[in-house]
């Protein structure tokens, strides 16, 4: 029974197999031992079966009987499941400078929460020059602070390291990257609702006063 397709994996299979001697494996496993390459050929189609080359490499090499068709649809089965499961891994890049301006932090910024929010890994670099390498940590630091301002759609997956010149850090997006504003808008209000059920008297917590608001802006 010749099959109408290529090997898969490039296998040699039946009139294909050159060798003169092959050692044989039946189809349920067993042992046969070595035998001539045409004689194996024929035990195998006489059981209906193909003689496939498995191991190549051998001395002699290994052929096993086989239903080729059914062995060729099971390996492209478990291709097609493992492309299925395997993860593309997106990763983009920006670059900043230690002594960046806020006009130029603020853009870079925008292009960190928009990578982020396309579910993307971010790696941020700090580019040190001449004697700025001597102050590794202002690098460290501004590269803590915009992981802080991008923390309800970022986490750092690996901390700032001393590459060389460069520092370097990855971020990745959280399960809130992504969210559209109506969505953050809906959870806003169901909070807002579970407060207001949480009351006794049916109404929503006094707000903050002018000290709530004021030790807000000393934080920020």
């Amino acid at each position: 029974m010749e099959p109408d397709r290529a090997p898969v994996p490039q296998a040699r299979i039946n009139e294909m197999i050159r060798a003169p001697k092959v050692r044989l494996v039946d189809d349920d496993g067993s042992q046969i031992g070595v035998k001539d390459t045409n004689e194996a050929r024929e035990y195998a189609w006489g059981k209906n079966l193909d003689l496939v080359e498995v191991a190549a490499q051998a001395d002699p090499p290994v052929a096993k009987v086989m239903d080729y068709g059914k062995y060729r649809y099971e390996q492209e089965q478990k291709a097609k499941l493992a492309r299925k499961h395997q993860v593309s891994v997106n990763i983009k890049e920006i670059k900043l400078r230690p002594k960046i301006g806020i006009h130029d932090y603020n853009t870079k910024k925008g292009h960190v929460e928009r990578f982020l929010n396309q579910r993307a890994k971010v790696k941020v670099t700090i580019m040190f020059r001449g004697r700025e390498q001597s102050h590794p940590e202002r690098g460290r630091d501004l590269l803590m602070r915009l992981a802080e301002d991008v923390k309800e759609i970022g986490q750092i997956e690996s901390p700032p390291l001393q590459d060389g010149r460069n520092m370097v850090m990855l971020l990745g997006p959280t399960k809130n990257a992504g969210a559209t504003k109506d969505d953050a808008k809906t959870e806003d209000t169901q909070r807002n609702e579970e407060a207001v059920q949480g009351d006794g008297n049916g109404q929503a917590p006094p707000a903050q006063g002018a000290e709530g608001a004021s030790a807000r802006e000393e934080i920020a």
